[in-house]
């Protein structure tokens, strides 16, 4: 096939994070031939890989190539491994940057997988990752984002994501590693707009799920999504990114995937919300992340820094943090004071 290697081009990449999403992605790379090295925070993630060829806590029913070498050890995989994909949740991301400073080398390509902006320093994850291993060259940090759900990815459902690099010699290096016949990888020099549109569209996520929560149709819901792309090009914009990556895969493309699909997390949060839960009840019986609730906060707080208007993520906001209601949200969205689609306020 096409994107399968030959064995004499086979090398080892480390994958740090075995949730859902480093999981597949790993599994995903062992399928192509590749020697992976899965780091795992529990134990028992660790186990079951080897005992039953399985993620049975977090990607339950996917059987993973016998080329996945799980360990506890992430030493191991940092000091042995030139290539390195992080897939953790976000606010831990600092804390694995510094951990993986100890032993990494200044030649390693480091691929971010994790989608957020860290509280208080609003900074990106690749941010994070340049300020814990300052002696890393930037343009060896590459973003992966796009529309795609683990569990259809662990499944072998054609998917199509981003690469970004400020290097797109290496961004075109981690799109031939990571390209399969049913992950097809588009290359981009935007890493800013690709994390600004990864991280913003999990809590528009929520926003979409208070619509449905609360059955309020199909044109509350398109005109949701619609005006939440406009938030994230605001922002993004904002922050150096090019306004054309928001109308691609990692920006309308995750944004429609995320609003719609009851695989997404944060969707389901804001279905819940909407149902009358309150986030405690909802939080208590998840066991996966849901990165909107986080970076809801962030985002907020990074607007408010930037002095930019950004009415879902203020509601959002609000029925998290403030004691509001996703009734309340919807009702105050459609009585804003009526503007100009396209202007900077609208």
């Amino acid at each position: 096939m096409e994107h399968s290697i030959k064995k004499t081009d086979r090398q080892k990449i480390g994958v740090v994070g075995a949730g859902s999403w480093g999981t597949a992605l790993a599994n995903l790379l062992a399928d192509k031939g590749y020697g992976v090295e899965l780091w795992a925070y529990e134990p028992e993630v660790k186990q079951d890989i080897l005992e039953y060829g399985e993620n049975r806590l977090f990607l339950p029913g996917i059987k993973l190539s016998d080329n996945i070498s799980p360990t506890n050890d992430l030493k191991s995989v940092i000091s042995s491994n030139s290539i390195i994909l992080i897939a953790v949740p976000s606010h831990t991301m600092r804390q694995i940057a510094t951990s993986i400073s100890k032993f990494i080398s200044p030649n390693t390509i480091i691929i971010t997988a994790s989608k957020g902006i860290e509280d208080g320093t609003y900074l990106t994850m690749t941010g994070v990752i340049q300020e814990s291993i300052p002696f890393l060259n930037g343009e060896r940090i590459v973003v992966l984002s796009g529309p795609s759900f683990a569990k259809e990815v662990g499944q072998k459902v054609p998917t199509a994501i981003s690469v970004a690099s400020k290097d797109i010699d290496i961004a075109t290096r981690i799109q031939h590693i990571f390209a399969t016949d049913y992950f097809r990888i588009y290359v981009n020099d935007d890493p800013i707009g690709l994390e600004i549109g990864g991280a913003v569209k999990n809590v528009i996520a929520i926003a979409a799920g208070f619509v449905d929560g609360m059955n309020l149709g199909l044109n509350t819901r398109a005109a949701l999504i619609a005006r939440g792309l406009v938030e994230i090009r605001r922002l993004g914009m904002k922050m150096g990114a090019n306004p054309h990556t928001f109308s691609g895969l990692s920006g309308v493309g995750d944004l429609i995937l995320t609003c719609t699909g009851d695989l997404s997390r944060n969707y389901t949060v804001g279905k819940q919300l909407g149902q009358g839960m309150t986030i405690e009840e909802v939080q208590d019986k998840r066991l996966t992340v849901a990165e909107g609730v986080r970076n809801t906060k962030s985002v907020y707080n990074l607007a408010k820094k930037l002095r930019i208007e950004l009415p879902i993520i203020n509601e959002v906001y609000k029925a998290l943090y403030e004691n509001s209601t996703p009734a309340h949200a919807i009702e105050r969205l459609m009585t804003r004071k009526l503007g100009h689609e396209t202007s900077e306020l609208g």
